[in-house]
């Protein structure tokens, strides 16, 4: 951001969670994203996982995401709430070599919807991604409906990953990273509106308040 002054430059900090069911490859994707590396050791996740990513969006636009990696037996425990609290994002995973992992992606969206929410009530924006692309062989039928499937769930769209050949873990993060700015760009331009109305008020107020006294 050389030549951009202070009063220009906008700083977003970004919580976003990356939930699904366990093994699915969250640590993976995350490693990936972030420090552009992959291993086949990765050891489960245990409660909670933190990491941070600094992404110069564009030349007066620096956005750091909070990624918070939710291990995938949570959802069944008390802490979830406490998790998903402040999130403006969430990533959804399963694994295409389980179909298990992807009859989950459901439960696992609608407890999301039950306890984090954007400040005008409605959802958070939320990506589904179909991970281990590379280990699929026959990935034609079963993907058919995928689209469907997430308009109908309430997802805003989905990409085939993969950690290890780095398939689509840029550009699953940037379409995201994307939806939040826009959501927050919109609120914070409601904001304004409702500033400028209340400000407005009070001379409006006055002259009134003159003109009965007079």
């Amino acid at each position: 951001m050389a030549g951009t002054s202070l009063s220009e430059c906008k700083e977003y900090l970004f919580k976003i969670l990356v939930i699904g069911e366990i093994g699915v490859g969250k640590t993976s994707l995350i490693k990936r994203y972030v420090h552009q590396c992959f291993s086949e050791n990765y050891r489960a996740t245990i409660g909670v996982d933190f990491s941070l990513k600094v992404i110069n969006w564009d030349s007066t636009t620096l956005v750091r995401l909070q990624l918070w990696d939710i291990a995938g037996q949570e959802r069944f425990g008390n802490m979830t709430r406490v998790y998903y609290k402040e999130a403006v994002g969430a990533l959804v995973v399963f694994d295409l070599t389980r179909a298990c992992t992807f009859q989950a992606v459901s439960k696992w969206k609608q407890d999301l919807d039950c306890k984090v929410k954007l400040p005008d009530g409605r959802p958070i924006p939320t990506v589904l991604l179909a991970n281990k692309c590379d280990q699929k062989t026959n990935d034609g039928s079963d993907l058919s409906l995928m689209d469907s499937f997430c308009e109908e769930a309430g997802f805003l769209g989905w990409f085939r990953t993969s950690a290890k050949e780095n398939v689509n873990v840029e550009e699953a993060g940037h379409f995201l990273v994307e939806k939040i700015l826009e959501n927050t760009r919109e609120q914070q331009l409601e904001e304004r509106r409702a500033d400028g109305v209340k400000l407005d008020l009070p001379p409006a107020a006055a002259a009134e308040s003159r003109s009965q006294c007079c």
